[in-house]
């Protein structure tokens, strides 16, 4: 029976003893301190005290609640014991400090030492790669270490540092982003990963990479040219775009067919050699060029080569100045048909070599088959008849059409008679314009007399103008002066001096 009623005893027993159990756990209050942060391979210490505490005390620095670090034994409790500690990649851990007094135990705060591994073989990488992108595409570039833990970010363009008032560039971590890259944003790129501990930095700086932005193709143009090879004649065909970068493909497309393709890399031109039919339409030509990122096609050429032929003729015409000063003329050799033709020029059935005259400056238009002759300096040596004559540019040893002659006949009374003209003309001008001027002074002095008769009118008018006085006073009182006649009486009623209530209206 008594052992029935110990046993019901136990569990209040141990209820009333937990309070002085907690009590004894509660009453040592140990202190740790110690770095939050620590590089790999480097010595840190943590410190563990219990202040207040003068007796023997037992440290024990735990790390993660379950694995030992080491222990110290302090004299006295207030006395520091420290725990030197290698930093190793299993040292990142939450630390606490266990000390122990006899019967009474208590445990520190708690330290979350992080292990930061320095960056080391820092590179750039791109995307895509290599960093090749056309102008107004998307390019994205990485700062990637071999190594590191808790890293920083500095990206450098042209070795400037790029930061957010950077228009265009987007930082996210380590990535450095262009959405729409511009021609301004080629150059080299490079990085720096950087990581801090107590104020201590570790840094690895990355390779420039080169970051090159093409220039997107315009739409290529398509040209021909025509040259005899033995019995038969190739048409020379040349594609080429105005700008942009290389490389480019450039196909010849004959009624959209391809029938020729080559990819330059050095330029934006590309030629090609097709067999043609003097006189037999050959079909539709085209160029297209090819890039990663476009496919343009030109404007059609119709290869059709039309052998020249038909009537040819000179028409004259003479350029003046604004002073009507003959000053050159414009002789122009029209033909009727021919694709390619080849112009020459004869003066008195002279050969006329333009390259060694400078007065004869020809110009040569092919879309209209014309070509004109430009005298720059006229003389009388310069007259005589003029003719010109046209074959095919492809036929060296090919027939000439002619034109009839034409009269040129300079002067120098005619020169004499243009000069005279033109001085007639300066003087007329100059004459025409004192004529303004003096027409602008009598109209004005008109004016100024008008303006002067008014005003001696009105001052004259003046003279016979009636005044009203009003009094202040009750009694108003209305004096008339005609002609200049005023009484003494009605004198000193007008002066403010003497009669400071009246008012005067006019």
């Amino acid at each position: 029976m008594k052992k029935h009623h110990t046993l019901y005893f136990l569990p209040i027993l141990a209820l009333a003893s937990l309070p002085m159990m907690l009590g004894e756990a509660d009453s040592l209050h140990p202190v740790l301190s110690g770095p939050d942060r620590a590089y790999l391979n480097t010595r840190v210490v943590f410190w563990c005290s219990t202040p207040g505490l003068s007796s023997k005390v037992k440290y024990r620095l735990i790390r993660d609640r379950r694995f030992l670090v080491g222990t110290k034994v302090s004299p006295k409790g207030d006395q520091i014991a420290t725990f030197p500690l290698k930093v190793k990649a299993a040292s990142d851990g939450s630390y606490h400090c266990k000390a122990t007094a006899g019967e009474s135990t208590g445990f520190s705060n708690r330290i979350k030492l992080s292990v930061v591994t320095p960056p080391s073989n820092t590179r750039v990488t791109s995307e895509p790669s290599p960093p090749v992108v056309y102008e107004g595409s998307r390019i994205r570039l990485s700062c990637d270490a071999e190594q590191g833990s808790h890293l920083n970010y500095t990206w450098y363009f042209n070795r400037k540092e790029i930061t957010s008032s950077n228009s265009g560039f987007s930082i996210a971590g380590n990535k450095l982003v262009m959405e729409k890259v511009t021609l301004e944003q080629e150059g080299n790129y490079n990085c720096i990963v950087w990581s801090v501990v107590q104020n201590t930095s570790r840094y690895s700086t990355s390779a420039e990479v080169k970051v090159t932005v093409k220039v997107k193709i315009s739409k290529p143009e398509i040209s021909i040219s025509v040259f005899k090879d033995g019995d038969n004649y190739l048409g020379n065909v040349t594609c080429w775009s105005s700008t942009g970068s290389p490389p480019v493909n450039f196909s010849l497309l004959l009624d959209d067919k391809e029938v020729r393709s080559i990819t330059v890399t050095d330029s934006l031109a590309a030629w090609f050699d097709v067999p043609v039919v003097i006189g037999l339409n050959m079909g539709e030509a085209q160029c297209q060029g090819r890039t990663q990122v476009q496919d343009l096609k030109s404007e059609t050429l119709t290869l059709d080569i039309v052998p020249v032929g038909g009537d040819v003729r000179v028409e004259v015409d003479y350029l003046y100045t604004a002073e009507a000063k003959l000053t050159a003329a414009k002789l122009s050799c029209h033909i009727s048909r021919g694709t390619f033709p080849h112009f020459s020029w004869l003066l008195n059935d002279s050969i006329l070599m333009s390259e060694s005259q400078d007065n004869f400056q020809p110009q040569t238009d092919l879309s209209h088959r014309k070509q004109a002759l430009i005298l720059s300096k006229l003389s009388p040596e310069n007259s005589g008849y003029y003719r010109c004559r046209a074959r095919d540019s492809y036929e060296i040893s090919g027939p000439w059409a002619d034109s009839a002659a034409v009269l040129i006949q300079i002067t120098d009374e005619l020169l004499n008679s243009m000069a005279q003209a033109s001085s007639c003309i300066e003087t007329s001008q100059k004459l025409f314009t004192e004529v303004i001027m003096i027409v602008f002074c009598c109209f004005f002095l008109l004016m100024l007399a008008a303006a002067s008769a008014c005003v001696y009118k009105m001052f004259d008018h003046s003279q016979g103008f009636t005044i009203s006085f009003h009094l202040s006073e009750p009694e108003s009182q209305s004096v008339g002066l005609q002609s200049g006649t005023l009484s003494s009486d009605v004198q000193n009623q007008v002066n403010p001096a003497v009669n400071p209530g009246l008012k005067l209206n006019i």
